[in-house]
């Protein structure tokens, strides 16, 4: 799998206490990540994949892989479909 890339040209972000506020250029729309959500955002850095975006999580938390990786699927399909991450 490719590794994960954010894309920069369309939003800017901005760390607020304990959440990462995103916000979208072309319509103004903004997204308040935290949580284990706002550590996926920082680990999408273009050199991870989805693979070593669950690795990461599964070290760091305790929760089975299979919860992590739901979770870091369902959050991939939000920020695709928001235009946040580039297609694979």
């Amino acid at each position: 799998m490719n590794a994960l890339v954010k894309r920069n040209d369309r939003f800017t972000e901005a760390d607020i206490d304990d959440e990462i506020v995103v916000m979208r250029l072309d319509n103004g729309e903004f997204f308040s990540l935290s949580g284990t959500s706002a550590e996926i955002w920082r680990l999408i850095d273009g050199s991870r994949d989805r693979r070593a975006l669950v690795a990461a999580l599964t070290a760091d938390y305790d929760a089975e892989e299979s919860e992590i990786a739901a979770d870091v699927d369902a959050l991939l399909v939000q920020l695709r479909d928001t235009g946040l991450l580039a297609d694979d």
